[in-house]
Formats: C-alpha cells, structure tokens, sequence
C-alpha cells in the first residue's frame, strides 16, 4: 500500500498507534503542540515544522520571508496553545548549488522573526538534499490554567477566527505575522474551550477541533471573513495557510469578547451544535450546502 492511498492522516494515525509515552507527556501527537510536564504552574509546549521547497515555498520566492515562515509557521503552533515561544533549533537541507547569499538572507529573515518575538536560535544542523528543506523544532511555556488544546470544545460554544480568509498563496503565507499577542489576550481574560491555527483550510482545522471534541458544527456562509486577496467562499474556507487561530468559547464569553472594548477583532462565524462528529454550513439563503469543500492535504 503507498501513503498516497491512506493519505496524510491515515499516515499520522498510524504513528500516533505506535507510540508510547510517560507520564512527563500530558498530551502527545494530536495537538498543535506537545504538552510537557515542566514545573508546578507551567507546562513545556513542543512542536516542529517543516517547509519544503515546491511544497511551501518556491525558489523564486524572497528567501527573506522564506526562512521568516519557517519559524512563523512554528510560532504559531505555540499561539494555538495559548503559549509564548522561548527556543528553536533550525535543520536545513541545501542543495549543493545554493549560493552563500541565498542562505545569508534566508537566515536574516529567520533572525529578525525571532528577535521579533524573544525565540532563542540555539542550534541545529545541515545536510545536503535535493531541494531546500528547513525544519524548525520550536520549545514555549504555558501557564497551566492558559493552556488551550483542540479538545474541548463544548455543544453551546460559539466559534471563530482572528481575521480573514483565503487569498493567502499572493503573500501571506510568507509574511503573516503569528498570533501570540491575540492567543494571549484570549487565554488571559477569557475562558477558550478550544483552539487550533488555520494551516490547511478552515474547514479541515475545525474538523481536528470538531473530532478531537467529539462535537458538530454550523457555521454561517455570510459570517466567514473573506480576504480581499481571495477567489471567493471555497477560497476562502479551503485553500489554508492563513494562521489565524479558529477558537471556541462558551456562549455567555462570547458575548462579553464580542462586547468587551479590546485591541483585536474577531469574528463568530457558528456554532458547536452537538456530540456527533459532522460540519454543516448554511448558505446566505439559510438553506444547507449539501457539497462541502475541503482542505489542503500532502497526499
């Protein structure tokens, strides 16, 4: 059988059936992030990414923001998880042509993201590959009573997102800025059931919260925020890359952030409507979309 048959998460099951761990893990491979044991008000947050070359990113793209999304697309894992990032160690795959200078502006992008937001560079390796590949290994921390995961949300809950939608292929999936200070905001002053970052579609993203959460959902086609840079709803609700953080909140926290004075935005777009895994989505004339789309997938 080849993975292309079983698909990205069949492949990912499959691992997640193999392993064991002890009790320093308090949540393993089904999250944004790892959940650690570290000390009596805090857990240890660890995740890792991958971006390859023709997959993520293309040779002609600005290798400034190239290695930029490299750490991005880690830091906001950790947003996921209500923490804030602390340490990383990068691994780069080099083609043997890669010139001094690609790699010189490829690194100062990854610096200036990191000194952005206080992430400690402090290792890695090289090796030669085929194509560019970087891989970043991301350690945060979490007050133990601000950590998020994707299993909790609850029948009742309200969902939404931090911002708009699709249209991230012309530029923003190399230069949006990670959540940290929204993922902040909400785990301090309100009580978040669940939350992921949108990475491969909203619709796929809520359904990891919706399976993790043994939930269902509506949600409203006239309520998703659509970038301006999107083909449109299935564009916007599909195409991924956007990471913004998709979240829940019990009714009555719904109404005071929609309410409450703050720095950020953001969006209800439905609604947590039962324990039986199912995503439905009502169209602007209230009547339910029986085609759905979907999100990205590696195979």
């Amino acid at each position: 059988m080849l993975i292309g048959k079983i698909g990205e998460f069949g492949l990912i099951q499959r691992f997640r059936k193999a392993i064991k761990t002890d009790a320093s893990v308090i949540r393993a491979s089904g999250d944004d992030c790892a959940v650690l044991k570290f000390d009596k008000d805090n857990y240890q947050l660890f995740t890792c990414d991958m971006i390859v070359e023709g997959v993520d990113f293309t040779a002609k793209d600005n290798p400034w923001l190239v290695g930029r999304k490299a750490l991005a697309v880690s830091i906001s894992d950790i947003a996921a998880c209500g923490g804030i990032p602390r340490y990383a160690v990068v691994s780069l795959g080099l083609p043997k042509n890669t010139s001094v200078r690609y790699i010189d502006q490829l690194s100062k992008g990854l610096f200036s993201l990191a000194n952005a937001f206080k992430v400690n560079i402090v290792g890695g390796d090289i090796s030669r590959s085929q194509k560019l590949v970087i891989d970043v290994s991301l350690l945060g921390i979490v007050e133990k009573e601000c950590l998020v995961l994707r299993n909790g949300a609850k029948t009742g809950d309200i969902i939404f997102v931090s911002g708009k939608l699709g249209g991230s292929i012309k530029g923003k999936h190399l230069s949006f800025i990670p959540r940290i200070k929204e993922s902040r905001y909400l785990v301090r002053n309100f009580k978040v059931n669940s939350m992921i970052d949108i990475s491969d579609g909203l619709f796929q993203d809520l359904g990891h919260i919706l399976k993790e959460s043994n939930a269902a959902a509506v949600i409203y086609e006239d309520r998703i925020p659509v970038s301006r840079q999107a083909k449109g709803l299935v564009d916007a609700l599909c195409a991924g890359e956007d990471f913004e953080l998709l979240f829940t909140l019990p009714s009555g926290e719904a109404e005071r952030l929609i309410k409450k004075p703050g720095p950020y935005y953001f969006y209800p777009i439905g609604k947590v409507t039962g324990k039986k895994f199912s995503i439905k989505l009502i169209g602007s004339n209230q009547k339910e979309r029986k085609t759905l789309p979907e999100g990205f997938w590696h195979f």
